[in-house]
């Protein structure tokens, strides 16, 4: 059995990550940036109805309590820091982010918005991406104010960047509804050159805002959300046209991050395969301990697709069973999967280097 695709072998990976690899390495701050696959709870602080503050979300969750996370229990960028050795990083809006709890980083991540701002309009008040932005310059001025502009620039320049952006621009704008304002604007390969060069604008701005090692997620296998499903499938096959939007999108977005990165002169940004990621235990469920990866452990409608999580909502008793927790959002279970592949994925899923060899060339620098 290859032990890299058994269901035990992320466990494995982790256990090495955790263990050998997270002593060696120097606490570092840790910022998210993006929407619902890693916000942490920041829509729980706006009026919006992109929020996941109700039961059963945050079942699985050390508290049990639902905390804004769009996940069972932990989401991608708590697993992430749990590997790095570091606490989950609070929410921006949270009171809790003072003093100490600075340094640990922040999640500027809001469910619903994406790269660009005429995307999750219907979300009405969510922090769309040059907000976070501005919120990132906020929270610069606040660390300053505690341990000094110098001491603050290096804890910016060392820290590790998520950045998960794109997903919404094509379920959320270009697919939202039958010819939406982007689809009578743009034909598909059109719009994904759009969305491209406005990435590049956001990428560079990150960088000039401090960030030297940044995770870029390109998005995921859209069109096998049970959502899609439950909207455009018939025997259970995923929903081409979001796929074909992904396949267009992610090869670009992997060609945008090697041009910004040849501007800079050194590999800042790292690119994640997210849509590998996802097709590796969506396409063999079995094989990594799912009895499905088409119907959503929390829903109603055919796949559980229709609609919100809620209280009300068909609930499966494993969660560990399910490859997606909601219509749109994947169980920490399926969490983890990917965090592994970020962490020790080969060129197949990150480009230029894994999470742990960004960790190990970084632990003689910090």
């Amino acid at each position: 059995m290859d032990i890299n695709h058994s269901p035990f072998g992320f466990l494995i990976s982790l256990f090495f990550i955790v263990t050998f690899l997270a002593p060696q390495v120097k606490s570092r701050a840790f910022y998210v940036f993006g929407d619902s696959l890693v916000d942490n709870g920041n829509n729980d602080y706006l009026v919006t109805t992109a929020r996941a503050d109700n039961y059963p979300y945050g079942i699985d969750y050390p508290t049990r309590r639902p905390t804004g996370r769009f996940s069972n229990g932990l989401n991608i960028p708590d697993i992430i820091s749990e590997a790095i050795g570091m606490p989950s990083t609070l929410p921006y809006l949270s009171p809790q982010l003072t003093g100490e709890n600075l340094l640990v980083g922040a999640n500027f991540a809001s469910a619903g918005i994406g790269i660009l701002n005429d995307t999750g309009i219907q979300f009405v008040n969510i922090i769309r991406i040059s907000k976070q932005f501005e919120y990132f310059e906020q929270y610069q001025q606040r660390v300053s104010a505690l341990i000094g502009p110098e001491a603050t620039q290096q804890l910016v320049n060392q820290a590790l960047v998520l950045i998960t952006l794109g997903g919404n621009d094509f379920v959320n704008n270009y697919y939202l509804i039958p010819f939406s304002a982007r689809s009578r604007q743009f034909a598909l390969p059109d719009y994904v050159v759009y969305l491209i060069s406005e990435y590049g604008k956001i990428l560079r701005k990150l960088y000039e805002l401090g960030a030297r090692r940044v995770l870029v997620t390109g998005t995921g296998a859209m069109g096998c959300a049970p959502a899609e499903l439950a909207q455009h499938s018939r025997n259970g096959e995923c929903y081409g046209a979001l796929q074909a939007a992904a396949a267009l999108f992610n090869p670009r977005l992997v060609d945008l991050i090697a041009s910004v990165n040849a501007e800079i002169g050194q590999d800042v940004f790292v690119a994640a395969n997210a849509y590998q990621m996802n097709m590796d235990y969506l396409s063999n469920p079995e094989q990594f301990g799912f009895v499905t990866s088409k119907v959503a452990c929390c829903g109603q409608g055919p796949y559980n697709g229709i609609g919100l999580c809620t209280p009300i909502s068909n609930l499966c008793p494993n969660r560990d069973l399910y490859a997606f927790w909601d219509a749109f959002h994947p169980t920490e279970k399926a969490n983890r999967i990917i965090v592994n592949q970020i962490l020790t994925g080969s060129s197949k899923y990150m480009h230029p280097m894994n999470l742990s060899t960004v960790m190990l060339l970084d632990s003689s620098r910090i």
